[in-house]
């Protein structure tokens, strides 16, 4: 029988940070994302990104009137931006000042270890 050989990863080497940074608005986003660029360049991390991802669209239908005007209809919509940073092999002083950064409200930040 064949045996199944399988890499394993060594500590420190390949390590990835990624952040995905959502808000509602693309001003605020992008000020956002150029503070976490400039922490992360302060600590000499290489960075691949921001990528900007699709924009999330929620649209709602509400009726305007709920006796007489029945088929009259108002449309809202929330949208929702997104951007992806990479940070690659990022050193100890850097995941400390990126986990202290204050960032406006409204901003959620998603970050994962690969």
């Amino acid at each position: 029988m064949a045996t199944k050989t399988t890499k394993t990863k060594k500590e420190g080497t390949d390590v990835k940070l990624r952040i995905r940074v959502r808000a509602y608005e693309n001003k605020i986003l992008d000020a956002s994302v150029k503070q976490i660029m400039d922490t992360a360049n302060r600590y000499d991390a290489t960075i691949n990104g921001p990528t900007p991802m699709p924009t999330e669209i929620k649209k709602y239908t509400v009726n305007r009137s709920p006796f007489i005007y029945k088929n009259t209809r108002e449309q809202f919509e929330i949208r929702t931006h997104k951007r992806v940073i990479d940070i690659l092999n990022p050193n100890p002083k850097t995941i400390e000042a990126l986990t202290n950064l204050s960032l406006p409200s409204g901003v959620d930040i998603d970050v994962k270890m690969l």
